[in-house]
């Protein structure tokens, strides 16, 4: 992969021009000074160096902590060379229009997300979306677009409706926006219960519903049916965000693509409005950053009400955006993870996680039964367990809860199989689990 002679030229020649400028610090060539290499000495790198080390250890969190292929640095340098990263390049506004600021990534933003669209079947000529700074900011971009057009539709604020299987941010989100919660009962697996959505549909009829899906619940796995979530929502005004921070990532490279589908084939209705995907999980990108996707049709609707309250002279358009700046580099750096030959790795990765995510529930099933372990479903990376103990707890940084199963109050810890995974690493944790206590 490489940056057009034209694309290069641009942006190596607005770097050239800022040096030329005398953007380049005075003090640049100097040589440090004796308390600066006394202070760099101090700061503990070494323990870092031996942290890094044991990056495979972290089963209880969604990081994919795979080092990024070499071909991923040699792009990074390209960009660098090209003066992306080395001066303030700016991403403020909507990345499908232009921007006043000329130093910027939008070209890179535009082909993540026409890419990334095509994989959650959004039409070809009706997608819009962005580089967000992480899949939360994603979720409240969503969550926000989808008060602000249901007002517009009714009048009325919607009421926010998701289950306590929801990753806290929706909770918080919910808060800043200033919306009633409807909390929705789940079934025995964790997802969303489309009969008891009825139900509390019917007892809010005059207000209309912003229903935020997950793709994976943050603790035990379970997937919200969309399409049971739409059937319940037949003839009430609404509006389905897709929070698919982990499963939204890897779901698109396995036969389960349809979970996280926009649109079915052969089915004209969409099944949802919008959608948020973290890029640090499963994707592998070595930073937080997120995806946000909707249709172009529904950010036109929103953004018609969003001049209402923003002033779009000082950048030329209104931006679309809640946050104003945004980082340039990243859309940039993250085009490499669209790329066929990142994707081709991407399928070989999901397909090689769900392997071992059948392995470890079989070990832990047939070594541990005590521990109980769950997997709420076959599309699921996630296995949660009676908690083993401080100190697996603390060697593999498992995330832990305190759940009810079957009325049956129990500390709860979980693991979640991500790329680097693999199966020496749960050999290994199955070995610790062993020594670990002989109650297991």
């Amino acid at each position: 992969m490489m940056l057009s002679r034209r694309r290069f030229l641009g942006y190596g020649g607005a770097g050239m021009l800022a040096i030329a400028a005398g953007c380049r610090p005075a003090n640049l060539n100097l040589l440090p000074s004796e308390d600066d290499v006394a202070a760099l000495k101090r700061l503990p790198l070494t323990d870092r160096m031996q942290l890094a080390k044991l990056k495979n250890n972290l089963l209880g969190y969604p990081i994919n902590m795979n080092t990024p292929p070499e071909a991923f640095f040699a792009w990074r340098k390209q960009l660098n060379e090209a003066g992306i990263g080395m001066f303030a390049f700016n991403n403020v506004g909507n990345p499908f229009k232009e921007s006043p600021i000329p130093y910027n990534t939008h070209d890179f933003e535009r082909e993540v997300i026409q890419r990334f669209g095509k994989r959650y079947a959004f039409p070809s000529d009706d997608t819009w979306g962005f580089l967000s700074h992480s899949g939360t900011d994603s979720n409240m971009h969503g969550m926000y677009m989808g008060r602000t057009i249901l007002k517009g539709r009714t009048g009325r604020l919607p009421k926010a409706y998701f289950t306590k299987e929801a990753h806290y941010s929706v909770q918080i989100l919910r808060d800043l926006l200033g919306l009633e919660t409807v909390f929705v009962d789940t079934l025995p697996d964790g997802g969303m219960d489309p009969n008891d959505l009825a139900q509390k549909l019917a007892a809010n009829r005059s207000q209309p519903a912003l229903v935020i899906a997950t793709i994976g619940t943050t603790f035990k796995g379970a997937v919200d049916s969309i399409d049971r979530i739409q059937d319940a929502l037949q003839g009430h005004p609404s509006y389905v965000h897709l929070d698919a921070a982990l499963f939204g990532g890897y779901l698109p490279f396995t036969p389960h693509a349809d979970e996280v589908a926009y649109r079915l084939p052969g089915k004209p209705a969409p099944r949802y409005d919008s959608i948020a995907v973290s890029c640090h999980k499963f994707l592998g990108f070595p930073a937080p950053a997120g995806l946000f996707i909707t249709t172009q049709s529904h950010f036109d609707e929103f953004n018609a009400l969003f001049t209402r309250i923003h002033n779009p002279e000082y950048i030329h358009h209104v931006p679309g955006t809640i946050t104003c700046s945004r980082d340039s580099v990243k859309p940039a750096e993250f085009y490499f993870f669209s790329t066929p030959e990142a994707m081709a790795q991407m399928t070989e990765d999901a397909q090689a996680m769900l392997q071992n995510t059948d392995y470890f529930l079989q070990q832990m099933q047939s070594q541990f039964p005590k521990l109980d372990a769950v997997r709420a479903n076959a599309l699921s990376n996630t296995i949660y367990f009676k908690n083993p103990g401080d100190r697996i707890v603390k060697k593999y940084s498992l995330a832990t809860m305190h759940l009810e199963i079957e009325r049956q109050p129990q500390d709860y810890a979980h693991a979640v199989v991500m790329p680097h995974v693999n199966r020496q690493v749960i050999d290994a944790f199955m070995i610790d689990l062993k020594s670990a206590s002989v109650n297991l």
